[in-house]
C-alpha cells in the first residue's frame, strides 16, 4: 500500500489541529473543576438533562448525546447521584429502562456553572477569532462532522435544526 504522505502544509495545520484537540479539553476542564468541581464530561451530562423536556432523559439516550458508552455514563451518574445532582429511576413506560432526571440541585449547578464554562469557551475560542473566521471554523467543523459523525450520533447537539 502506498502511503499519502502529507505535504509540508497539510503537516503543520494537522499538527496545529492536534494541539488545539489536545489541549482545548484539558483548559476547560481545569475551569469547570476550579469553579463547579466538575468535570467537563459531568458538566456535559448535566446540560444534555437540563435541556431535555422535564430535565429528563433515558440513560441510553444520555449517552447518545454525549457521545459515551452506556457503562461510562453509568459510573458518572453514580457519581452525580452521590453529589444529589441527577437520580436515576425507572422509565414508566418501559420497565426495561431507566431514566436519568436532573434534580433541582444539579438545576441549580448547572446554571451557576454555565457563566464561568462560557466566558471559558469566549476566551480561548470565541474571541480569539474573527467573525469571518469564526464563521470558517464553523464551516470546517461541518465538513469534519461529515465524516465523523456519519450516522448523526451527536447531530442534535450541532445541527441548527434541532
Amino acid at each position: 500500500m502506498d502511503t499519502n504522505w502529507l505535504s509540508d502544509d497539510e503537516q503543520r495545520s494537522w499538527l496545529r489541529l492536534l494541539a488545539v484537540v489536545e489541549l482545548l479539553p484539558g483548559v476547560l476542564e481545569q475551569q469547570l473543576r476550579k469553579d463547579s468541581g466538575l468535570t467537563h464530561f459531568e458538566y456535559f451530562v448535566l446540560t444534555r438533562l437540563s435541556e431535555a423536556e422535564n430535565r429528563t432523559l433515558r440513560m441510553t439516550t444520555l449517552a447518545r448525546r454525549t457521545n459515551s458508552t452506556l457503562a461510562r455514563l453509568s459510573h458518572v451518574a453514580r457519581r452525580l447521584e452521590a453529589r444529589g445532582l441527577m437520580e436515576r429511576t425507572p422509565c414508566p413506560t418501559d420497565g426495561r429502562a431507566t431514566n436519568a432526571l436532573l434534580t433541582e440541585k444539579g438545576w441549580t449547578t448547572v446554571i451557576s456553572a454555565a457563566p464561568g464554562h462560557v466566558a471559558a469557551v469566549r476566551h480561548n475560542v470565541v474571541d480569539a477569532v474573527t467573525p469571518a473566521q469564526l464563521g470558517q471554523l464553523r464551516t470546517i467543523c461541518d465538513e469534519l462532522l461529515v465524516r465523523l459523525d456519519p450516522s448523526g450520533t451527536m447531530t442534535e447537539l450541532y445541527d441548527d435544526e434541532h
